[in-house]
């Protein structure tokens, strides 16, 4: 094994040039037996390293651009040069004797030298050349040159359209992964770039979060490129989230917070080559630029004249890693993951919001069950990445089963006690005015229970609260007709700084101007979640494609009724709020997750690639909406490890598209057939089944097949709505 400071020479390159270098000194041994190397010598080894790889049309690194077109053109005099660059880059085990023009290991790593740990560093040195070499002829990328083109144009891009712009790209995809195929950057790290959301940031950022900790830049703590707004420099700092320590405690308490925390980690951490001041000043802006100031631990400048090359950039970047990892092993061993912000109740004692996700979700789940209800397997994680995808929701199943306690329940286990409305629908409503309110004759406004819960939810002291609204038995209704709104209102989510936003609702300028500050400019606001409970039955309205597609559609209709409460059953612990990101959707566009879960993302369409060919017999096949959904579906899920993949899609599938499905002729069932063979993992005989499919759907009474399916879930569905389509001469998913 090769000591420590050997092991990880290579971990930074740029060039070929320490790999040549450190044979060079090898091979120079390996003739004299003596660890003191003059420069002149090894230069000439280095030198002719790339003129005979050169002759042979081997792959290798080509001269210096602006010296020389041809290694055979460089001259010792430039190569002597040239080391310089390798040799500080090796200064942890080389030095220098300038007056000899001599090289030598440091002491400490020659005493370790022997014949075994030189054939290990030689061996080590030449797969990392020819690793290198092979790549070569793919275009470099360079951390200098990407910051550099950013500072230079930006300014301009903001004239310029968003969408599609080349820097969004940059800063997305091309940047974030880079940085995630470096050596020290741990797997547990989201690294993720913004130029804004639908707009121009004043202040675009790269940040590397360790997910263990935090995942968003609201809160916690984390590594962050910042730019400034004039494009004259770029910080890499240590940071904190400003947006929850200002919400939950008050911009006074949330700087106050942010300074404490920046003293503990300056205190806790060695930061060796930073600076750890206020003075990083990226805006003109007072109210901006002091939340920077107030929320940087520590900080390096590169001005734009003068950006370092890559090996110094990366240098710096593990450096800051390094320190970053030295913090979270810190939270990690001492106080837990994910801590969040204190907010003034939680000071005294913990919430949700010291606990991970599926933590979290064991809590919901402990709480449920010690208020003497029971669920199926699975649905609280169902639940919770439904809503984390899109704030609306319908609950489908037989009546009694629990649909508005679990609503209820939910928003309890998760503090929101107060922020819970139970909104029952009537069979007479046919327009928005019975949901959203209506003007009297004398032109006042008189609010509809929805606009009254989304006026609290909107109120500066309550947006980092959630808030449900349970529509009970919203099919009563034809939902088209009176919640037609909401969902046009709900498709128009975009960012505004660290917010999601929607169109307004109402129309500003038809209100008396004592109603406007009120009603005109209600939206939808980012914590608002909605939750609508089903029974499908001869008295309710089916959906249309328009509600399937942005809601997951969430059914339990198979009841245990042998379920009882435990004996003895213990009080529950208070339960303290957990603040709104728990459930916040971050992600609006599948460019927002493309280049973190590629592979996901790339799986996940595929899969529904081949189910569209299917649903487009009978014209039922999916677009971007629905594809969007599942693959943030997937990636939310994937991330806190909720559920494995198969679980996760099978829910999808049952929830997204099976809804979709419903008529009486044979390509409907051919259709059935189709999906089945999906969802089992293997082929049927669907030409023989298509005059009797009985043997299928005969077999799941007994439950024989579910523990052979792949998609066991959407399988049973579908072998029930395949017998409902063979006794009555119609299927429905609701029928079933």
């Amino acid at each position: 094994m090769l000591p420590n400071k050997l092991s990880s020479i290579f971990r930074t390159k740029q060039k070929s040039y320490k790999m040549v270098l450190i044979l060079s000194l090898i091979e120079h041994y390996q003739q004299t037996h003596l660890l003191y190397f003059p420069l002149s010598t090894i230069a000439e080894r280095f030198l002719s390293y790339f003129q005979e790889n050169s002759k042979q049309c081997n792959k290798v690194d080509s001269p210096p651009p602006g010296k020389a077109s041809h290694w055979d053109d460089f001259t010792l005099p430039q190569t002597m040069s040239l080391l310089k660059t390798p040799l500080e880059a090796l200064s942890a085990i080389l030095e220098v004797d300038q007056n000899q023009q001599t090289v030598t290991f440091r002491p400490d790593i020659a005493d370790k030298l022997d014949d075994h740990v030189l054939r290990e560093l030689k061996e080590y040195a030449l797969t990392e050349l020819q690793n290198y070499n092979d790549k070569l002829g793919k275009p470099a990328f360079s951390l200098q040159n990407a910051l550099f083109e950013i500072m230079n144009s930006y300014i301009a891009a903001r004239n310029q359209a968003f969408a599609g712009h080349p820097l969004g790209a940059l800063f997305r995809q091309a940047v974030p992964e880079h940085i995630r195929s470096l050596s020290f950057i741990d797997p547990n790290y989201k690294i993720q770039g913004s130029v804004g959301q639908g707009n121009w940031a004043n202040i675009p950022w790269i940040a590397v979060m360790d997910k263990r900790i935090t995942d968003t830049t609201q809160h916690g703590e984390y590594i962050v490129y910042l730019f400034s707004e004039d494009m004259e420099s770029v910080y890499l700092t240590v940071a904190q989230g400003v947006t929850v320590p200002k919400e939950e405690l008050g911009k006074k308490e949330g700087y106050h917070y942010l300074e404490q925390k920046a003293n503990e980690l300056r205190e806790l951490l060695p930061l060796e080559g930073m600076q750890k001041d206020e003075s990083i000043n990226l805006t003109s802006r007072s109210g901006l630029g002091r939340d920077y100031q107030v929320s940087t631990v520590a900080y390096l400048r590169y001005d734009r004249d003068a950006i370092p090359d890559d090996d110094q950039l990366l240098a710096d970047l593990e450096n800051v890693v390094s320190n970053y990892k030295m913090y979270v092993d810190h939270v990690i061993k001492n106080k837990g993951v994910n801590e969040e912000v204190p907010s003034k109740e939680e000071k005294e004692s913990p919430s949700l919001n010291s606990l991970t996700v599926p933590e979290q979700i064991d809590q919901i789940q402990s709480y449920i069950s010690h208020k003497g209800f029971h669920y199926p397997h699975g649905l609280i994680e169902n639940l919770y990445l439904s809503l984390k995808t899109k704030p609306f929701v319908i609950l489908a199943g037989v009546s009694g089963t629990g649909k508005t306690k679990l609503v209820k329940l939910f928003a309890e286990a998760l503090g929101a006690t107060g922020q819970f409305t139970l909104i029952p629908v009537r069979p007479d409503w046919s327009d928005p005015s019975d949901l959203l309110g209506y003007k009297d004759l004398s032109g006042v406004f008189r609010p509809g229970r929805l606009a009254e819960v989304l006026v609290e939810a909107s109120q500066r002291e309550n947006q980092h609260k959630p808030y449900f609204v349970c529509l009970d038995e919203m099919n009563l209704a034809r939902v088209e007709y009176y919640f037609s709104d909401v969902l046009s209102v709900i498709e128009t989510q975009e960012w505004k700084q660290d917010r999601i936003v929607t169109s307004k609702l109402m129309n500003r300028e038809s209100l008396l101007q004592e109603d406007q500050s009120i009603y005109g400019d209600l939206s939808i606001p980012d914590n608002v979640y909605l939750i609508g409970t089903v029974n499908m039955d001869e008295t309710t309205h089916p959906f249309s494609k328009k509600v399937l597609d942005r809601a997951n559609t969430i059914e339990f209709n198979y009841i245990d009724l042998q379920q009882y409460p435990s004996l003895g059953l213990q009080e529950t612990e208070s339960i303290l709020p957990v603040h709104n990101s728990f459930l916040r959707s971050e992600y609006l566009q599948l460019v927002d997750v493309y280049s973190e879960y590629t592979e996901l993302v790339h799986a996940t369409t595929e899969k529904l690639v081949k189910i569209n060919h299917i649903l487009e017999e009978i014209h039922s096949h999916v677009g971007f909406r629905i594809r969007d959904s599942i693959c943030f579906y997937m990636v939310y899920n994937q991330r806190h490890e909720l559920l494995t993949n198969d679980e996760a899609f099978d829910l999808q599938l049952l929830q997204k598209i099976l809804p979709r499905v419903q008529g009486s002729s044979l390509s409907v069932k051919r259709v059935l057939l189709k999906l089945l063979q999906g969802a089992l993992g293997r082929n049927l005989p669907v030409s023989e089944l298509m005059d009797d499919a009985s043997e299928i759907y005969l077999k799941w009474n007994d439950n024989e097949e579910e523990s052979k399916a792949k998609h066991p879930l959407s399988a049973r569905k579908i072998a029930f709505m395949l017998r409902r389509l063979e006794e009555d001469g119609f299927t429905s998913y609701w029928l079933s």
